[in-house]
């Protein structure tokens, strides 16, 4: 998908759903954003905030490597690093409840259909 410039995140999220598309690059996004949050839970309960250095090598080492070596592309992180974030969450939400793969199915369908209009908001009322 060529890189949309987005005007609000939700015509962000389908740009991002597309760079996601193989199961390989979600796998090593779910693995890091499990590290990141295990980091952060130690680092509370153990009042050591030094766990939280870990966090940006956790989450974006395996994220990066999902982009580089599995979808072969570039991280959207690196043109928008906030919304990129909350997608990963949303993303790992979408995964812990069993609809990461339909939501991926949607976007690479309207893509094909219509590619300007994939960049549009276009989440299913359910998938908000």
């Amino acid at each position: 998908m060529d890189y949309p410039h987005p005007k609000s995140f939700e015509q962000f999220w389908p740009y991002y759903v597309a760079e996601h598309s193989t199961v390989g690059c979600r796998v090593l996004h779910y693995i890091g954003t499990t590290a990141v949050i295990a980091l952060s839970v130690v680092a509370a309960v153990t009042g050591d905030l030094r766990w939280l250095i870990g966090l940006p090598l956790a989450g974006y080492g395996c994220a990066w490597i999902g982009h580089f070596f599995v979808e072969r592309n570039r991280p959207a992180t690196f043109r928008h690093p906030l919304w990129s974030l909350i997608s990963d969450f949303r993303m790992y939400g979408f995964f812990l409840t069993g609809r990461m793969g339909r939501e991926v199915e949607r976007v690479l369908a309207l893509e094909q259909a219509s590619p300007r209009d994939a960049t549009e908001s276009t989440l299913e009322p359910a998938a908000r």
